[in-house]
């Protein structure tokens, strides 16, 4: 059974960082490519950031510049690091893998950044 936990969220003033995590069990992922998308109250999800098996990386072009994903294989997790956080940031992020058709999301993590 594929599990996602992810964690890192909080509160930061506009400017600040948080580095995000997403520990995987049932799923190898360095074998996926996983996404990291969030939800802004009262907004559609939106994705922010790709990283493929092949360790190639994309991003939203509000992210671009500002926001990093990377995965760590020995501890089956990737990262989000969030760099010159504006509060349109704010929201839950989710981190999300497709296996065998089906998609996968963890329970989100909260990140809120005042201005």
């Amino acid at each position: 059974q594929v599990q996602l936990v992810e964690s890192g969220g909080g509160l930061v003033q506009a400017g600040g960082s948080l580095r995000l995590s997403c520990a995987a069990s049932g799923v190898i992922f360095s074998f996926k490519p996983v996404n990291w998308y969030r939800q802004a109250p009262g907004k559609q999800r939106e994705l922010v950031a790709t990283i493929t098996s092949g360790d190639s990386t994309n991003y939203a072009d509000s992210m671009k510049g500002r926001f990093t994903i990377s995965r760590d294989t020995a501890k089956n997790t990737v990262y989000l690091q969030m760099t010159s956080l504006k509060p349109e940031d704010t929201a839950v992020y989710y981190c999300n893998v497709i296996v065998r058709g089906l998609n996968y999301w963890g329970q989100g993590t909260q990140v809120t950044v005042s201005s």
